[in-house]
């Protein structure tokens, strides 16, 4: 008979290294999904013992409590009662065990066989400090297991404890004093037939919402128990949880004495400075700088008194343009990107070389410019694209990213929003949809609405190609400061209009007191490398996935609309001037006039940008993939084989041949766009599914008006610098009057409830 395969559960606070684990657990047997009827992640994976044994690990959402306020806490909770893993592995943080062993006092009153695995046990030792595991398992009733998820040590050790536990049945008991209260609650449950009796009779004595739902009959008579007993048994049950912890903290841990100047935690010196009240943002503003200088920038380094130039590095060698150009080294992401660029121009010239019969002109195009040429101009970006990425992962899973939230809670708190609201901002850096979705951890609706609409701005990875095109070209071409400078500026400018935006929602729709936040900063540790590895191939694969549908869709509509007129007759390349794609830009290029890239750039190639735009809606990364695409029309070439900086060039030489005036504060305004309209399909289906009843259609409309009004400000700003007092004082007018309006309404209320 085939042995059952079993099911661990890992369970645990926010930050106490759960993630870490299980990336270090199930390596690339991981795989992520939905839970049923929710929209909260679920990740899953396989632990191998040996070759013919595996464990299944579910990797449950990090909560604080198991009672449950949020959709995490609550597919938490469920799982344990309902799924009824084999056994439940408790990851606590042991650097901070008096709060995480809280709700471990919790789990152990459920009939379900239970490890608890003490991670950062690396960093105890560091602050001199030691546990007795011995006194801990006295106390507890259950095994429990030193490990270091980050250094993968006791992984072994913790897994075989698992094992032996799920093969093992337990009963639940708890580290609450006897009481009658107790015993008559907890036979309540038993009378009932429900396993777990004492958990469920102490969430109904703590007046549970899910536990009134899920079994009102004994709920009911419990109640009536604790009508009798008159006392307030919520706080008494976490006042006696708390009082076994503290006591059973000071017998199981041991301090070596130090020294005054030891007392202070490596963590804590170092956010003495990072989460200074004056150097925070700055500091945090250079880390970017310094991120987008390695990705992006072509003048990387400097190397004309170097002597190097003479040799591996001097001009007409076959690295010119690949490592370098114009005196300077390129950027690490720059130079990776090259290398792409080369390998698919040349496969794209391989695959033309294939068509030497004229009849074959239309099938080469659509093969060649159509499928390939769209597909490489986004490719091309892969490597900088995962570069970023990998930065953004360093910084958020060393810890530092928490304490950027902290310091913008300084910031937000006075615009109406916490600094737990920045969190899924940040993760917009990345993507818009799982950022939308950790929305759900923010504690009013109206904060979750004002962040959702938000969360666009912050410049996503998708959005990096047209940063990175366009940015180039501005600095080339029209004297702007080198790339990496553009690429932060959109970032800050991103940043700001988010900031400018909740102001304008706080005091005008969206009126509320600001919610408390509160969040324990993790310690700050190196990122583990298979975690880091795992989130770049996540990332990979998803711009691959997308590359290869939505994106691949979008390269043929563009070329089957590009190379025939209405009448359903060909075009060749140079011919694009008279396709459908040409008539449809024409008509909407006019909308665009305000924001620099409309009327002005003439009709014989000035509708590239407005169609370029609107075909982003669907996908950023259009966006690229149709400036590539026209670019290598203008040149008349069967491919592209160039960067998509030359391509965006071919585009902004081809507008200014043909008469149009297309200026650098078009451009810039052209890339605020991308960056501040409606964002990809997947976002907006995202935010429709997290956004309450009827919010989504003003969502839309705030998103437009944004860019439209956005990218207008910023095209007048940069070309015609005297009206930047105009909109300074259009802003102090609009805040002006929003500050009033919000006092006006606030003395309303107060009146009101004095009634």
């Amino acid at each position: 008979m085939e042995q059952k395969k079993l099911t661990a559960a890992l369970f645990g606070n926010p930050n106490c290294g759960k993630t870490t684990l299980f990336n270090s657990l199930t390596g690339s047997r991981a795989y992520v999904g939905n839970w049923p009827g929710v929209t909260v992640e679920k990740r899953s994976g396989t632990y191998r013992f040996s070759k013919d044994s595996e464990m299944d690990i579910v990797d449950l959402p990090g909560i604080y409590s198991l009672s449950p306020y949020t959709p995490e806490e609550v597919v938490a909770r469920n799982f344990i009662i309902d799924e009824h893993p084999d056994v439940v592995i408790n990851v606590v943080d042991a650097t901070n065990l008096e709060r995480n062993l809280y709700m471990s006092t919790q789990v152990l009153e459920m009939d379900v066989p239970l490890v608890i695995a003490l991670n950062m046990v690396d960093v105890l030792e560091k602050e001199g400090r030691k546990l007795d595991v011995k006194a801990l398992e006295e106390r507890l009733g259950v095994k429990v297991v030193l490990i270091s998820a980050l250094r993968e040590k006791g992984l072994k050790e913790l897994m075989e404890a698992a094992r032996d536990a799920a093969l093992s049945p337990r009963k639940g008991h708890s580290v609450l004093p006897e009481k009658e209260i107790y015993s008559k609650a907890e036979k309540a449950y038993e009378a009932a037939g429900l396993s777990s009796p004492f958990f469920h009779a102490v969430k109904a004595l703590e007046k549970d919402e899910l536990e009134a739902k899920a079994n009102p009959l004994p709920y009911e008579e419990v109640q009536k128990l604790a009508q009798e007993d008159g006392s307030d048994l919520e706080a008494a049950i976490a006042d006696e949880r708390y009082a076994f912890i503290e006591k059973l903290c000071k017998e199981a841990t041991k301090r070596k004495r130090q020294k005054e100047s030891e007392k202070l935690s490596l963590s804590d010196k170092v956010d003495k400075v990072l989460t200074n009240r004056w150097a925070g943002i700055p500091i945090f503003i250079v880390l970017l700088f310094v991120i987008f200088h390695l990705v992006f920038s072509e003048d990387f380094l400097y190397l004309s008194y170097s002597g190097l130039i003479q040799g591996t590095f001097a001009e007409g060698t076959m690295w010119e343009g690949l490592f370098y150009a114009d005196g300077a080294i390129m950027s690490p992401g720059v130079i990776l990107a090259n290398f792409v660029n080369c390998l698919t121009g040349g496969l794209s010239t391989l695959v033309s070389g294939w068509f030497t019969d004229p009849s074959l002109v239309p099938l080469q195009g659509f093969i060649v410019d159509g499928v390939l040429g769209g597909l490489f101009a986004v490719i091309g970006f892969i490597p900088q694209i995962l570069f970023l990425f990998f930065f953004f992962s360093i910084l958020e899973d060393s810890g530092y990213m928490a304490r950027v939230a902290f310091i913008f809670d300084r910031v937000f708190r006075k615009f109406g929003l916490s600094g737990r609201a920045f969190l899924p901002m940040i993760m917009g850096f990345g993507c818009s949809v799982p950022a939308m979705i950790n929305t759900r951890s923010l504690n009013t609706e109206k904060e979750r609405i004002q962040t959702i609409r938000v969360i666009p701005f912050f410049s996503c990875m998708a959005k990096a190609p047209i940063l990175a095109a366009v940015a180039g070209v501005l600095a080339a071409d029209f004297g702007w400061a080198a790339s990496d400078l553009v690429a932060l500026l959109v970032y800050v400018a991103g940043i700001g209009v988010a900031i400018i935006s909740i102001i304008a929602m706080h005091l005008t729709t969206m009126r509320e007191k600001v919610p408390p936040f509160i969040m324990e900063l993790p310690s700050y540790h190196l990122p583990q490398p298979r975690a880091l590895a795992i989130h770049i191939y996540d990332k990979g694969k998803h711009f691959l996935k997308k590359a290869f549908t939505i994106i691949f869709l979008t390269t043929i509509a563009v070329w089957v609309l590009s190379h025939f007129r209405w009448d359903y007759t060909y075009l060749e390349n140079n011919q694009i001037g008279e396709s459908i794609l040409a008539d449809i830009g024409r008509l909407i290029q006019p909308l665009f006039t305000p924001l620099g890239f409309g009327y002005q750039l003439g009709t014989a190639w000035g509708w590239a940008f407005a169609v370029t735009a609107i075909t982003g809606l669907i996908a950023k990364e259009n966006v690229i993939m149709t400036m590539g695409y026209l670019g290598a029309a203008i040149l008349g070439t069967a491919e592209f084989a160039g960067s998509d900086v030359e391509a965006v060039e071919a585009i902004v030489q081809a507008v200014s041949l043909s008469g149009g005036t297309i200026t650098s504060g078009a451009l810039f305004a052209f890339i605020m766009f991308n960056v501040l309209t409606i964002p990809c399909f997947a976002a907006v289906a995202t935010a429709h599914a997290e956004l309450p009843k009827g919010k989504m259609g003003w969502t839309i409309l705030f998103w437009l008006l944004v860019s439209y009004v956005g990218g207008t400000a910023f095209f007048l700003m940069c070309d015609y610098p005297w009206t930047i007092a105009i909109v300074v004082l259009l802003l102090a007018g609009f805040f002006t009057f929003a500050y009033f309006y919000n006092k006006k309404k606030s003395l309303e209320e107060k009146m009101k409830g004095a009634d």
